[in-house]
C-alpha cells in the first residue's frame, strides 16, 4: 500500500505580504546618463556596434596635477582635467569650470554633450570640456591667476586655435580666459587670440558673448511657446541658478512681459507671486553675494523646481531634476540653460506628463554659437557689430529648433531624443566618411 504524501502547505490568506523592496537609487553619474541618452539616439539611427563604440567614448582624456604657490607661500596641489570627445567635425570646443564637485566622469559627460551641441547648431567644432576640482571662492585673485596659468601650461599640449579651444563655464570668467590666452601665447612666442573664446572685448572677445547663452535660451523658449500657444506676456517663470546665464534669461523673460516669480543661487531662493523686481535681485546678488538678500519669500532650490509656473529654467548644475522630483514638476516648458539638469528617468516622466523639455544641447547652444563667431572674428581680425552677432545668433537657434522639432516629429519622440538623433547623425556621417586612420 502506497504511503500517503503530506498535503501541500497553503499560504494563509491572512498572512502579511512581504514588504516591497525599496526602489533602487537612481544613477546620477552624468557620464552614465549621457551615454544612455546617446544610446537612445543610436537605436533610432540603427548604428552598428563599431561606430557606437567610437562615438560613445572620448577621443582623449588628460588628468593633470596643478601645483600652486598660495598666498601664504605654501604649495597646494589641485587636480585638473581636459577631455576631447570628438574632433570629427573640426577642432574641439568646450568650457572650463572651477568647482569643488568636478570629476573626470562629469568632464567626460560635458565633453560628449558639447559634441552634440555643436552638431545641433551645425557649427564646425567637436566637443571638449575641462575643469579643476577647486572652490575658487576660497582663493584670492592672485591664487586664481596662478592656478589658471599653471593649468593652462599643463594642458597646453592639447590647445590651439585649430586643435582645442576653451571657453568660460561654471565659476570662470573673461578674466580667466585672458590669463589662458596670455599663458598659451607666451609658450608660442606670439599672440594667439583664437586659442580661447569668451575673452574681454579688448583681447579679441566678441560683442554679445556675455549674454549669448541666455539669449539663445530665450529664443528657444520663444519657439517652444509658439508651438504650444503660450503667450510669454503674462506667463510665469522661475530660474534656478542666478549666475551669468540665469540672470540674463530672467531679464529677457521680464522684458518680454513674463513674470519672473522665483530665482535662486547656491544659497537658496526667493519667491514673489506677483513677480520679482529684478533690479533689486541684481543689486542683492552684487552687494550681498546672493539673491536671498532680496525682498521675497525664502524658498529652497528644490522647492523652486516644483513651483506651478509656465516656464522653468534650470541654469545651475546637472542632475537636479530626477525621477524622485520629476512627478512634481508643474511647468509647461523646461528650458535647460544648464548642462544635463534632467536625468533620463526624469525625461520619461516629464514627457508622460506633457512637459515640453528644451534640451541643453539646444537650449544653451547660444554660448558656443557666439564662441564660434568670436573664433571666426579672431582668425580674420575683423570684428562685428553687436546687431550682426545678435542677428546671426537668433537665426542659428531658430533654424536649429526647427530642425530638432522636425526630427522629433519624424521619429515620434521628444525634443531631446530628436536633438540627439540630429546631432549624432551628423557626427556619425562625418566620422564614417573620414574613415579610420591608418
Amino acid at each position: 500500500m502506497a504511503s500517503k504524501r503530506p498535503a501541500p502547505r497553503v499560504a494563509s490568506a491572512k498572512r502579511k505580504a512581504a514588504p516591497a523592496a525599496p526602489p533602487s537609487p537612481e544613477d546620477l553619474n552624468p557620464y552614465d546618463f549621457a551615454q544612455r541618452q546617446f544610446d537612445r539616439a543610436a537605436d533610432h539611427l540603427g548604428l552598428n556596434a563599431g561606430i557606437r563604440d567610437v562615438l560613445r567614448n572620448p577621443k582623449r582624456q588628460l588628468t593633470v596635477s596643478i601645483p600652486v604657490k598660495m598666498d601664504n607661500k605654501r604649495i597646494k596641489v589641485f587636480t585638473g582635467y581636459r577631455v576631447q570627445h570628438s574632433i570629427a567635425r573640426g577642432p574641439s570646443k568646450g568650457g572650463i569650470r572651477f568647482h569643488p564637485g568636478v570629476t573626470i566622469d562629469e568632464v567626460k559627460a560635458l565633453a560628449m554633450w558639447m559634441t552634440w551641441k555643436c552638431a545641433v547648431v551645425n557649427i564646425p567644432f567637436g566637443g571638449a570640456k575641462g575643469g579643476i576640482t577647486v572652490d575658487p571662492k576660497k582663493l584670492s585673485m592672485d591664487e586664481n591667476e596662478r592656478l589658471t596659468r599653471r593649468y593652462t601650461s599643463e594642458i597646453s599640449i592639447l590647445l590651439g586655435h585649430d586643435k582645442d579651444i576653451p571657453a568660460p563655464d561654471v565659476y570662470t570668467t573673461p578674466q580667466h580666459m585672458a590669463w589662458i590666452m596670455d599663458t598659451f601665447s607666451m609658450t608660442q612666442g606670439y599672440s594667439t587670440l583664437g586659442v580661447v573664446t569668451g575673452k574681454p572685448i579688448s583681447l579679441g572677445g566678441s560683442a554679445g558673448r556675455n549674454e549669448a547663452t541666455a539669449e539663445g535660451c530665450f529664443v528657444a523658449i520663444e519657439e517652444a511657446s509658439k508651438r504650444i500657444r503660450l503667450s510669454l506676456k503674462g506667463a510665469t517663470a522661475a530660474v534656478q541658478g542666478y549666475g551669468n546665464a540665469g540672470m540674463h534669461v530672467a531679464r529677457f523673460l521680464d522684458e518680454a512681459g513674463a513674470r519672473v516669480v522665483a530665482v535662486s543661487d547656491s544659497r537658496g531662493g526667493i519667491y514673489e507671486k506677483h513677480g520679482l523686481r529684478l533690479d533689486d535681485v541684481n543689486a542683492s546678488k552684487e552687494k550681498k553675494g546672493s539673491v536671498t538678500a532680496a525682498r521675497g519669500q525664502k524658498i529652497s532650490n528644490a522647492e523652486l523646481l516644483e513651483l506651478s509656473v509656465d516656464v522653468l529654467v534650470p541654469a545651475a548644475l546637472e542632475g537636479v531634476i530626477t525621477r524622485e522630483n520629476a512627478p512634481r514638476v508643474r511647468a509647461k516648458i523646461v528650458a535647460e540653460a544648464a548642462n544635463g539638469p534632467t536625468t533620463p528617468d526624469a525625461d520619461d516622466i516629464l514627457r508622460r506628463n506633457g512637459v515640453v523639455v528644451i534640451p541643453d544641447i539646444l537650449a544653451n547652444a547660444g554660448g558656443v554659437t557666439v564662441s564660434y563667431f568670436e573664433w571666426v572674428q579672431d582668425l580674420y581680425s575683423f570684428f562685428w557689430d553687436p546687431d550682426v552677432v545678435r542677428s546671426h545668433l537668433e537665426r542659428t537657434i531658430r533654424r536649429a529648433y526647427e530642425d530638432v522639432a522636425e526630427t522629433a516629429r519624424r521619429h515620434d519622440t521628444d525634443l531631446r531624443t530628436g536633438a540627439l538623433i540630429l546631432a549624432v547623425g551628423r557626427v556619425e556621417e562625418t566620422t564614417r566618411i573620414r574613415g579610420l586612420f591608418p
